[in-house]
């Protein structure tokens, strides 16, 4: 029986696992997380402690750099192997963090939990953006803020660029390890999806008002100052944020 696609995000994961949490690692090494930090942290509510949401967390990356600044850190995955990757990456880093398995889509957390919620490099892979949004309001606090850091990989498949597929070891951005049939794999599972198929940001929004935001803007030039010479020229790094 064919798998559904949820099972195939999960499942390329899965492999990549390893491999995805060196380079995020050697990231945390790097000046980037410095850029990171300061990026998100000017984003966020202004009023103390916060409860952040990391969705899509991975090995645990914006969930050691917020638990850093000294909130309340909260990732989510739906891929085992990346958790336990992430548990094991902030106790090396010294982080205290709460990490779960739950679906980005339907958390199943009560409402009103979060003064912010973040992510990185999610919304492409999600079958149903449109419910992630929905979901997002309802788990914001009034007045809390929903970071979504993404780009439009679906491009970067039709050009074939393959720019961040074959980095070294040592690498601080892109991906080690990737044979052919996981880069046949990835590029199934993009054109797949459905921001695959919309320009972006600019649907983001669509799917942010009709979720019930009010508040809402673009940076398209997140990726140049953040990720610089790493941005994709194909897929840049932008930021859709919105406000409850």
């Amino acid at each position: 029986m064919e798998k559904d696609i949820t099972s195939r995000v999960r499942d390329y994961w899965t492999v990549r696992t390893k491999d995805f949490s060196t380079v995020r690692q050697n990231e945390l090494h790097s000046d980037i997380s410095r850029r990171w930090t300061e990026e998100i942290g000017a984003r966020l509510p202004q009023d103390g402690v916060l409860d952040i949401l990391d969705v899509g967390t991975g090995t645990g990356y914006f969930a050691i750099l917020l638990a850093r600044l000294g909130h309340r850190v909260t990732g989510i995955d739906i891929t085992p192997s990346m958790l336990a990757e992430a548990e094991a990456t902030a106790r090396r880093f010294g982080a205290s963090i709460r990490f779960e398995r739950r679906d980005a889509q339907d958390t199943g957390f009560a409402g009103g939990g979060f003064d912010a919620i973040v992510c990185r490099n999610l919304v492409w892979t999600l079958p149903d953006p449109a419910q992630a949004y929905r979901e997002w309001f309802r788990l914001l606090r009034p007045g809390g803020t929903l970071l979504v850091f993404d780009a439009n990989y679906a491009d970067n498949v039709r050009n074939q660029n393959q720019k961040a597929s074959y980095i070294t070891p040592q690498g601080v951005y892109g991906h080690i390890g990737v044979t052919p049939a996981l880069t046949r794999e990835n590029a199934e599972i993009t054109l797949a999806m459905p921001a695959g198929r919309h320009r972006r940001p600019q649907w983001d929004a669509e799917l942010a008002e009709r979720a019930g935001f009010t508040v809402w803007g673009a940076d398209e030039g997140a990726g140049a100052r953040i990720l610089r010479e790493n941005d994709l020229g194909d897929a840049p790094l932008f930021l859709f944020w919105a406000r409850r």
